[in-house]
């Protein structure tokens, strides 16, 4: 039934084989010199096929680009319901895709990233958790376990709120280490403002996991504040875990 609704809603789009030569096609060009020489609209267009009445498909994707500043982080922040009501031509399932293609990059992403990645700077445990944390639009705590060798055991998300500070249940940080009979661990939350600063509130958390830590005998490596363009803060680069 969607999908009727929304080749309905398109009646009359303009296919990318009316609208652009052949050898210009995205999918002829990506067949013939690889899916490198293809811009992100092209990219794009192949997911979403056709394009408006007056508009071929590239440039509905050059469109949605530069109205998200040509940053794919923004329009996976944008969800179904805005994609839908601010293209004409973009229907549910178009929109699904989109976001789900989205979703299969970050994830990609992050598999460079195996269960034994070694951490030993606060620059490694950013880049470890960038992809996972630092596109949200929402802030999220995540409890990184460490074995005695610095390397990762498991990434595991705590809790999930607003665009505040989310609730911290120290137990239930402490509870994934005491279970795994980790060595240490890396807190870390995301400030989807992208300020790196920390606050009075993530203060006094990182003292309180850092007290419930030395009672457990587990190491608190670093709490890390994830924010998007290389920025974050440490704790421990900063001083205020001794």
């Amino acid at each position: 039934m969607m999908e009727e609704k929304e080749n309905s809603k398109l009646a009359g789009t303009r296919n990318i084989k009316e609208t652009v030569p052949e050898e210009d096609r995205p999918r002829e060009k990506a067949k013939k010199h690889g899916f490198g020489s293809l811009s992100t609209a092209e990219l794009l267009a192949i997911l979403l096929r056709v394009g408006t009445p007056g508009e071929s498909v590239v440039d509905l994707c050059q469109r949605i680009l530069r109205d998200n500043d040509d940053k794919l982080y923004l329009i996976a922040r944008k969800g179904i319901n805005n994609l839908v009501k601010n293209y004409h031509g973009i229907g549910e399932v178009k929109a699904i895709e989109i976001l789900a293609a989205l979703e299969l990059a970050r994830r990609y992403q992050q598999e460079e990233f195996d269960e034994r990645y070694k951490i030993t700077s606060s620059d490694a445990a950013y880049n470890y958790l960038k992809s996972r944390m630092s596109d949200l639009d929402h802030e999220e705590i995540m409890v990184v376990l460490l074995n005695h060798a610095k390397q990762v055991e498991e990434c595991v998300r705590i809790s999930s709120g607003g665009t505040a500070m989310t609730v911290a249940d120290i137990k239930m940080i402490m509870r994934p280490a005491i279970e795994r009979l980790s060595s240490g661990i890396i807190l870390a939350h995301n400030h989807p403002s992208d300020n790196p600063t920390p606050s009075t509130q993530d203060d006094r958390l990182t003292e309180r996991v850092h007290q419930a830590c030395k009672v457990m005998d587990i190491q608190l490596v670093d709490h890390i504040i994830v924010c998007r363009g290389n920025r974050y803060y440490s704790y421990n680069d900063h001083g205020k875990l001794l």
